[in-house]
């Protein structure tokens, strides 16, 4: 029977505290605020949770595939992913600049991704319940703030890096939650195929999407999800 993930160190239940307290990482023993732990005490923190981040490049260099969804599903089954972490808001946007690229997109992909992953992993996890801002839609939007060169100080590539983290994050709010890394992913990812075959003229694939991480998701939304197999 496949183990529902919660706690990285006992697999108990998470909590969601309403104010930061002072956390001591089980892994690496860093102290620092946080709203999460289980219910057993336990902390990891964003560092130790994506341990093993860099090994998703491996799949950005050796894949020529056009689809975003398929590139992301590649990383997600290597072992260093969990059903659900800050992980997810470095994976959507690697994954779309990858499939960006090979669908004739026009960027330097080693230098995207290095990028990338330097500004997704300063998104905490959480982020989705306490700032309103899921990770995997800013991922989106941190894709096409790299792809357009935007800055702060940038015209029309800000309003579309900004565009393109609302069309995620209102796909995102449109189901609703309890949270869940996997579907939230796919809806930031089917957002940025259209948005960038409607700005840049890149076609990337948009395949259709049956979930198998049900299993794994204590919280899942069942038939809810767009993408549950009883609804396809």
């Amino acid at each position: 029977m496949m183990i529902k993930e919660e706690c990285l160190i006992c697999k108990a239940p998470l909590e969601y505290l309403n104010e930061d307290v002072e956390m001591e990482c089980a892994i690496c023993h860093k102290k620092e605020f946080s709203k999460t732990r289980c219910i057993n005490g336990h902390y990891v923190c964003n560092e130790c949770h994506t341990q093993g981040i860099d090994s998703i490049f491996g799949v950005c260099f050796a894949t020529t595939s056009k689809n975003p969804v398929e590139i992301i599903q590649k990383m997600m089954e290597l072992p260093f992913c969990h059903m659900h972490g800050p992980e997810h808001h470095i994976m959507v946007g690697a994954a779309l600049l990858t499939a960006y690229k090979n669908a004739g997109g026009d960027i330097d992909l080693s230098k995207a991704l290095s990028e990338m992953k330097n500004r997704g992993q300063s998104v905490p996890g959480g982020a989705c319940g306490f700032w309103g801002a899921c990770g995997a839609g800013i991922s989106s939007g941190m894709f096409i703030s790299i792809i357009s060169g935007s800055t702060p100080l940038a015209g029309a590539p800000f309003g579309l890096a900004n565009r393109m983290t609302a069309k995620s994050l209102e796909a995102i709010g449109s189901v609703g939650g309890p949270r869940c890394c996997k579907r939230d992913s796919f809806l930031s990812i089917l957002a940025a195929i259209d948005f960038v075959k409607e700005h840049f003229g890149v076609e990337m694939e948009k395949p259709e999407i049956i979930c198998d991480y049900s299993a794994r998701n204590n919280q899942c939304l069942g038939k809810k999800c767009p993408f549950s197999k009883v609804n396809h």
